[in-house]
């Protein structure tokens, strides 16, 4: 597969010269630092890309050949606006970035038969809610603006629901390849409505249980929505039957209802979402900005580092909140316009196409599950932000993959773009080599 690990080395050239010309533009806007440091920082760029693409050309020959170069893509797309935000904040991102591709070639290194997952399934899927829950702990837990998202340990603080992410697809994707014939056979029809067994219906509840307890206890409506969505998706295509979906939708759609109407913090998130000029100079004041933001861009934008993210004369006064997190999608469509926003999202699209490709190609059900599952979760969570942003749902905490500030979410993120490449690389070797599918493995439900 020389001829694939080619075409990722071709896409990586462009990516670094974009990185390049994207810091040449930043700089421009201050003449005294205008010189080769662009040239530099796109130099170290293209050859951290270079030392891991020689990996993957050792390790996984087989491996989808653009999933790798659209994630750099969105990277270098992140450490451009970073940098015009905040400098020290870039230095922070490239660091965790280097980081993100250690762990990345670890992962791929000792997870090369990834199927051991299934084992400890149980494991994983315990380690991941005690994740979720670790926010709530005293002394190490923090609220940030009324939702529990992050773990301070001394001096390191990180976003335990990023990794929580990974470990319950992987729990879904092994319970569900392992019951979907029971989900499937013992289903019964109520009023035009396909229903599984009522004892196969506990996950469904738990997962449920699960997406409205972090709603009310950890305050986390996007990765309530996000997690739930995933097991819907992951629902379809273990079995094939939409009614499961439907059935699904429903229960997340009153449980969400009545702890809107109960819960006074899920409440404000709505209103402030449904009725931003209530309290225009209070709760909502990010979504109001955002808007406006957007809408100053216009199709072209405004060009890097012409957006306002104080008021002039007044430092101190934000005129887009948290730019470097929640809201650097806002400031992307302020200064590239629509063009540049269309850009990002058809970025985001192309990986989820190729994720889901790589489901459709695996020869058993577990990787068919695990692909889908991990593609899932990360084109909803950068739906949710993004729509968040933009006021077609409540705006919530989550990050914007690869491009937002944060280590751990661009940490969790190269993880599960390793996973994906470890089936990617299976799924392509054994198509090229012709080995039929496994009798107890046969394609699964919408996916066949």
């Amino acid at each position: 597969m020389t001829r694939a690990r080619n075409r990722e080395l071709l896409a990586l050239i462009p990516v670094a010269l974009l990185l390049t010309a994207g810091f040449a533009a930043v700089f421009a806007q201050d003449h005294a630092k205008l010189g080769n440091l662009s040239l530099t920082y796109g130099a170290y760029f293209l050859a951290v890309c270079l030392a891991t693409h020689i990996f993957l050309r050792f390790r996984l020959p087989h491996a989808d050949p653009y999933l790798f170069p659209l994630m750099a893509l969105l990277t270098a797309f992140g450490l451009v606006m970073i940098y015009r935000i905040d400098e020290s904040l870039a230095r922070n991102q490239a660091n965790w970035f280097v980081f993100g591709l250690i762990l990345f070639a670890l992962t791929i290194y000792f997870l090369r038969d990834y199927e051991i997952l299934e084992r400890y399934r149980y494991i994983i899927a315990t380690a991941g809610i005690l994740l979720l829950l670790a926010p709530r702990l005293p002394g190490i837990g923090e609220e940030v603006n009324g939702a529990y998202l992050g773990v301070k340990l001394g001096p390191i603080s990180f976003q335990p629901g990023e990794i929580a992410k990974l470990a319950i697809v992987v729990f879904l994707a092994s319970y569900l390849r392992e019951n979907r014939e029971v989900l499937i056979v013992g289903a019964r029809r109520v009023l035009g409505v396909t229903l599984p067994p009522l004892k196969h219906f506990g996950p469904m509840l738990v997962v449920w249980g699960a997406a409205m307890f972090m709603l009310i206890y950890i305050r986390d409506l996007g990765t309530s929505l996000m997690f739930f969505t995933a097991f819907l998706a992951l629902l379809y295509v273990a079995t094939g039957r939409f009614s499961f979906v439907v059935v699904g939708t429903i229960m997340f759609l009153l449980g969400a209802w009545f702890i809107f109407t109960t819960v006074p913090h899920v409440h404000e998130r709505v209103e402030n979402w449904l009725h931003p000029y209530h309290d225009a100079l209070g709760n909502g004041f990010q979504v109001l900005q955002s808007t406006f933001a957007q809408a100053d861009g216009g199709l072209f934008g405004k060009g890097f580092g012409q957006a306002l993210l104080t008021v002039p004369g007044h430092p101190n006064l934000t005129m887009l909140p948290v730019a470097q997190t929640d809201t650097i999608y806002s400031l992307i469509v302020n200064e590239l316009g629509l063009f540049g926003a269309v850009g990002l999202i058809a970025t985001y699209l192309l990986i989820t196409a190729r994720g889901f490709k790589i489901a459709l190609l695996a020869n058993d059900g577990f990787s068919k599950l695990l692909a889908t599952g991990l593609t899932a979760v990360f084109a909803i969570q950068a739906f949710v932000i993004i729509g968040g942003v933009s006021r077609v749902i409540p705006l919530t905490g989550v990050t914007l993959p690869f491009v937002s500030y944060g280590g751990s979410s661009i940490v969790a993120n190269f993880v599960l773009l390793a996973l994906l490449l470890l089936i990617s690389d299976r799924a392509r070797r054994e198509a090229e080599e012709g080995v039929p599918r496994s009798g107890r493995d046969e394609a699964l439900g919408a996916a066949a």
